[in-house]
């Protein structure tokens, strides 16, 4: 995969995928500005080496339709005021108005696209709609690993008609990701949190192939008992003891998983163990990041769910690397298809 490095954008037309689909409030302001502020090292690096920046994302899910509250302007906002510049934005991400301006751009500015998925052609890799996206810009850089195991337009499709590479953050990501794949130190700790056992059962599988014990959570373990799902490394599950349809795990699972993430030296977390959006339920999810914390190992942590949590307890810092991708992440460590990297991997 080539990077940044490998190309002189000066004065070139850049079109950047990024991942700006943040939760937000109900007022309409962004609830979580995680995701934008892990494209700015990119975009930075685009300004200094005196590109003109296009940038592009999804929102939500508005399945084709245009939707006034999935609108990317409170995007503009939140990347005018990091950056400290001014940001354009368009009323579409395609069309002749759409290239006009992208034509007028000078080096150092940035535009930002309307949401890409208020065009089903987006979702259905469409490979016209690629096209007509690929035409504002003259070099493609992916730096949305959160989407690379989408087959979308603007992920696996652009990179046909332009010449492409990897953003900073997506090369953060496979550096980080491969670092717990091929030579992880030892012990190694995998803790795979939430529900949804079948999406996570070959995950589990591969991860266990590497790691050298993975705890897992009370519904996950519930539901694999209930399925009669059988792990292919069943001697180094770990789950939570008592009653598995708590809203929490139990203080002498806390202490059991905390003996356990004191030894490692490498640690891999996927998703809460409780309802900890409750204030009453997130007492077994803490201990977790605490122990993590306190172990000094070398920790990668990803997931919508159990980054908001971070955020919300101020302790996101403390974490070695911070993964952008929930799906995406669960996918590359399990070996699945990622259409956004092998699009990039092509001659």
């Amino acid at each position: 995969m080539k990077t940044l490095k490998d190309f002189n954008f000066k004065n070139k037309r850049v079109l950047v995928r990024c991942d700006f689909n943040v939760p937000m409030n109900n007022d309409g302001s962004v609830a979580d500005d995680f995701r934008v502020k892990k494209a700015l090292p990119t975009i930075k690096y685009l300004i200094e080496n005196q590109a003109k920046i296009i940038l592009m994302s999804h929102l939500g899910e508005p399945e084709g339709k245009i939707l006034d509250n999935l609108k990317l302007n409170i995007i503009q906002k939140k990347l005018s005021e990091l950056l400290e510049k001014s940001v354009w934005k368009t009323d579409d991400c395609i069309g002749k108005d759409v290239e006009n301006q992208d034509l007028n751009l000078k080096p150092g500015e940035i535009l930002l696209l309307e949401n890409l998925r208020f065009h089903k052609e987006e979702t259905e890799n469409s490979l016209e709609f690629a096209e007509q996206l690929s035409k504002l810009g003259e070099i493609y850089v992916n730096d949305a690993f959160s989407v690379c195991h989408r087959a979308n337009a603007s992920v696996a499709g652009i990179p046909k008609f332009l010449p492409s590479c990897g953003g900073l953050l997506l090369e953060k990501e496979i550096e980080n990701l491969n670092r717990i794949l091929e030579n992880p130190e030892r012990p190694m700790i995998a803790l795979i949190g939430g529900k949804k056992v079948e999406t996570k059962t070959k995950f589990i599988n591969k991860i266990s192939g590497v790691a050298d014990f993975v705890i897992i959570s009370g519904l996950i373990k519930r539901e694999a008992e209930e399925k009669n799902i059988k792990f292919d490394y069943p001697e180094k599950i770990i789950g939570p003891i008592g009653d598995l349809n708590k809203m929490d795990i139990n203080k002498e699972s806390i202490e059991i998983f905390r003996e356990k993430i004191l030894q490692a030296k490498t640690v891999l977390w996927n998703g809460p163990f409780g309802k900890f959006e409750d204030e009453n339920y997130k007492k077994g999810t803490l201990e977790i990041a605490k122990a993590i914390i306190n172990s000094g190992a070398y920790s990668v942590v990803g997931g919508g769910e159990t980054v908001d949590f971070l955020n919300k307890e101020g302790i996101i810092q403390k974490f070695s690397h911070v993964s952008t991708g929930g799906g995406a992440m669960l996918a590359y460590l399990a070996g699945d298809e990622m259409p956004g990297i092998e699009a990039l991997n092509k001659p």
